[in-house]
């Protein structure tokens, strides 16, 4: 292969210090006998030549460098004989400038006493660096600019002709990578009055302009459109591409030459090549790229036949490896089937997954006929390796039992490459490491047949401060909020005072207390505490919680219009994980109590089936909700694979089943004195890796609440309300007995079922759908931040007759999210409504959307 590539304007510059050595040969010493034929031309003459005894020598001129040093390199000792003139001191001569530390040498006799000669060296010392500085540069590049600088410069160091075009070429190069192919740097070397013999060298650089890429032409493809093949080269494209970067960076240009290669192989073309290349610039100094590529034949596959298998059938092995008689050969493909394949369907995976950790797999090609390969899959099965240590390391506020437990990996165990995927998984989802910090080693002992695990773990922040200040809600005022999670407590450390940092911590439970007013108008407490293994031994957790919330409409009690809404509430939950269908699966049971008093409370939206607006009362809460999850996310921050799905079903006792009260005579406040509903919510999320780290995130919610009694009706409370932004209505609706929805794009009063005679009443049915395409800008554990963009559908309905999944509200816009550990979620949404319509039946372009906050937390 052969590259024509008429880019490079400069060459290297050679020292000319050889030039002043062979000089400096045919000039053997300097003032010793000379006579001149002419005014420039010395001539020696060494018919006068005589030995001498080397009396003393003097080194001047030489105040970095050490002086015993360079007599010892010209060969000059005291006592030893010396012929002047002679070879001895052209050689001294040559040693010297061979060090390259000067801009002269001298060798001058000082005086002789009679057969005696003292010698003088006279140096001088080449300037030292003291700094360096850029001239058209941008600011923003000279850190990177001196990683590359720096490689050559050093500070105190000797500056030479060659250094300087080392360091002039290294930001020539750096500017070259980012599609400057023009660029050009002259160094000036400036005398620094402030040390002696010093200088600093400034850096011009002329970075010209950003050289495109004009075009993309091919020769040769007979079965690949050149559309594909530059389609294939992700990152060297032409100008015609809409939004597309065209600037030429040579090291991308060769990954992706290799990647039209790779292209040609998976498509049976294993003899694919690129006979040559060229690049030349055209009369607007614009790049051009011409590729030559020789196809070769299409290969297929023929007969596949296996040797050495004695654990697994034939017939089995086949179906794992999917290739058929006549498929197009795709090495990639073949190598994909054999081991490490990403959704685990290879036969590396069937063997390990079995303790087979010593198995190896050799695909021979055993005849190649016209374009048809046949192959023999060797195989060697060896011993099956058990599991002898299992050891973790990195794991210095987190304790080990808490690790430990998670994993699928035991001492005893036959190996499993299954086994410590999932173990991964279930360190990174709790939370408390840096998942691209997660180290997994594997040192084997064959003679044993056995196998250490080693895990290695980085700690980063997990617990979470809420301390914000907004301006909405009831009364219009100013809302405080201060909370915190600890999310890696420890009980029984309490008394510890040595593990306090700054709280005992390690054991992995959560405790969450968390407040939030604005005065007169609004206050809420709640406090929850988790313990996801009770007892220790088992993966069933605890949790425990409490919450008080109050509303009022600002007036002082005594006020005869004084109004308020409070709730009051506590729960106890236990989860346990299960076994089938599989252990990704969660089941819950969480008990809860509430009370609700409503005093003179008209703005709630409480509101019956038959039409009563629910003002005052006291009410009871009594349920039971049963939940059934199940997830496989690979990361539970920015999450590219897997799926989440949850099922629950809350249900209070059916009262008007065991009495014989009359509801329909009854008073509201009688008739729902304790609440009686059955709700059910379904909740379904997937996670897949569209291209990178762009991921594709869809989503389904719906939501739905009945009544045991047609009598008595839908409960006014524990209903669902969809739209805003779920913030503002999480300050005052996560503890006043509604469920809240966010809909991008559209406020609550922009959903027809919520609104009623004017007043906004939350609705007993609602659907949404979610599709988000995400892609990160950082994923440091320390900032996790990615842009996202989205489009959303959902509805509302007030009764389950006008219920149509097909009725969408729509919307679309872009968001951003920043995760802080200290602080949790963090970021923004702006959605457009579709479906949105003004009282003049303008349109939503009247009204172009809406910008929501994300706090905290992800809004349903």
């Amino acid at each position: 292969m052969k590259t024509n590539l008429l880019l490079s304007k400069r060459m290297n510059t050679k020292s000319i210090t050889l030039l002043f050595s062979a000089m400096l040969l045919l000039l053997p010493i300097l003032g010793f006998g000379q006579t001149m034929e002419s005014d420039s031309i010395p001539v020696f003459d060494y018919s006068g030549s005589k030995d001498y005894e080397i009396g003393g020598v003097t080194v001047i001129g030489a105040t970095f460098t050490d002086e015993n040093a360079l007599k010892a390199i010209a060969g000059f000792r005291v006592g030893d004989k010396i012929r002047v003139p002679g070879g001895d001191i052209g050689r001294a001569m040559k040693a010297l400038w061979n060090l390259r530390l000067f801009t002269d040498v001298q060798i001058r006799k000082e005086k002789t006493i009679g057969d005696i000669i003292f010698l003088e060296i006279l140096v001088k010392e080449r300037p030292r660096l003291t700094t360096h500085s850029y001239v058209g540069a941008k600011k923003a590049a000279h850190d990177e600019l001196n990683d590359e600088v720096n490689k050559y410069l050093v500070k105190g160091g000797i500056v030479t002709e060659n250094i300087k075009t080392n360091a002039a070429n290294a930001i020539e190069y750096y500017y070259i990578d980012k599609g400057y192919l023009d660029a050009a740097v002259v160094v000036e070397e400036v005398v620094d009055t402030s040390r002696l013999n010093a200088v600093r060298l400034v850096f011009n650089i002329d970075r010209g302009e950003r050289i495109k890429i004009q075009d993309i032409t091919i020769s040769g493809n007979e079965n690949v459109k050149d559309r594909k093949i530059r389609k294939v080269m992700e990152d060297t494209r032409r100008k015609k591409r809409l939004f597309s970067s065209s600037k030429f960076i040579k090291s991308n240009y060769q990954k992706d030459k290799e990647s039209i290669i790779a292209y040609y192989n998976t498509i049976g073309f294993r003899d694919a090549v690129i006979s040559s290349d060229s690049l030349w610039r055209n009369e607007k100094g614009e790049l051009m790229i011409h590729l030559n590529i020789d196809e070769g034949y299409q290969y297929y596959f023929r007969n596949i036949s296996w040797k050495g298998n004695s654990i697994y059938e034939t017939d089995l092995l086949t179906d794992v490896l999917g290739i058929k008689k006549g498929d197009i050969y795709n090495q990639e493909l073949l190598d994909t089937r054999l081991q490490f394949s990403q959704d685990g369907r290879d036969i590396s995976t069937l063997y390990m997954d079995n303790g087979y950790l010593f198995f190896r797999v050799d695909p021979i090609e055993v005849a190649v006929a016209g374009d048809s390969i046949d192959l023999e899959i060797r195989i060697f099965e060896g011993p099956q390796a058990t599991i002898d240590k299992v050891v973790i390391l990195g794991n210095d506020r987190t304790h080990e039992h808490v690790i430990r437990r998670e994993l699928r990996t035991r001492p005893g165990d036959k190996f499993s490459r299954s086994d410590i995927i999932r173990s991964q998984r279930e360190i990174i989802n709790l939370g408390y490491f840096n998942p691209e910090a997660l180290g997994i080693n594997t040192p084997v002992n064959p003679q044993r047949g056995t196998v250490d695990i080693e895990y290695t773990v980085e700690e980063k922040p997990s617990d979470q401060l809420e301390l914000s200040a907004g301006w909405g809600g009831i009364g219009r005022g100013v809302i405080g909020t201060l909370g915190v999670s600890f999310n890696n407590f420890s009980v029984r450390n309490i008394l510890h005072r040595e593990s306090w940092n700054p709280l005992p911590q390690g054991d992995g439970q959560r405790l969450s207390l968390r407040a939030q007013t604005n005065g007169r108008f609004y206050q809420s407490y709640n406090a929850s505490f988790t313990e996801p293994w009770l007892g220790g031994k088992k993966p069933n957790s605890f949790t425990v919680g409490g919450f008080y919330t109050i509303l009022t409409n600002g007036l002082d009690k005594e006020n005869t219009g004084y109004g308020s809404f409070s709730i009051g509430g506590a729960s106890i939950s236990l989860g346990t994980r299960l076994k089938w269908p599989d252990d990704n699966f969660l089941s819950s049971t969480t008990v809860n109590l509430q009370n609700l008093t409503l005093n003179k409370w008209g703005s709630g939206g409480f509101r019956t089936d038959d039409g009563i607006t629910v003002t005052d009362g006291n009410y009871y809460n009594f349920s039971i909700t049963q939940t059934i999850s199940r997830s496989s996310v690979n990361n539970p921050i920015f999450p590219q694979e897997g799926s989440r799905f949850t099922l629950s079903m809350q249900l209070t006792p059916p009262y008007s089943l065991f009495n014989d009260k009359n509801y329909g005579e009854l008073a509201v406040e009688d008739r729902y004195k304790w609440l009686e509903y059955h709700k059910w919510k379904f909740n379904a999320e997937w996670f897949t890796a569209v291209a990178g780290k762009l991921t594709l995130r869809t989503s389904i919610k719906m939501g739905m609440i009945g009544a045991y009694s047609s009598e008595i009706g839908i409960s006014p409370f524990e209903r669902f309300q969809l739209g805003g932004d779920g913030i503002n209505n999480q300050q005052f609706g996560q503890f006043n007995g509604t469920d809240i929805v966010s809909l991008r794009g559209y406020e609550i009063n922009e959903i027809p079922a919520n609104i009623i005679g004017g007043a906004t009443v939350p609705t007993p049915i609602y659907d949404k759908i979610s599709v988000e395409l995400r892609y990160p800008i950082s994923l440091n554990p320390s900032s996790t931040i990615y842009v996202l963009t989205f489009l959303e559908g959902g509805n509302a309905w007030q009764s389950f007759r006008d219920f149509n999944p097909f009725d969408m509200k729509r919307s679309a816009g872009v968001g951003l999210r920043v995760f802080l550990p200290m602080f949790g979620l963090l970021g923004f949404d702006y959605g457009i409504g579709f479906d949105k319509t003004n009282p003049d039946g303008s349109g939503f372009f009247a009204k172009y959307g809406n910008f929501n906050i994300i706090l905290g937390f992800e809004p349903e």
